[in-house]
């Protein structure tokens, strides 16, 4: 048997908009989840994307920099 820690989901209120929540409760019902595993991995895909998008930013205000000439000869 693996090693794994097994954490405790912790509880935490919100507000949300109305629209918002009965999609969300559409959904979960619709995928035979429950609210919280829905909003879980939400949230944490949403942390995700967000956290990559600046490494993007910059990996592509690299290459803009570093290739400005050509790129604007391209553009011509």
């Amino acid at each position: 048997m693996k090693n794994e820690r097994v954490m405790k989901a912790k509880k935490f209120a919100t507000q949300i908009d109305p629209d918002v929540l009965k999609d969300l409760r559409a959904f979960a019902k619709k995928t035979d989840r429950s609210i919280s595993s829905v909003v879980s991995d939400a949230v944490k895909e949403y942390i995700s994307k967000a956290q990559i998008r600046p490494a993007f930013r910059s990996a592509m205000d690299e290459v803009l920099e570093d290739h400005s000439e050509l790129l604007t000869r391209l553009a011509k």
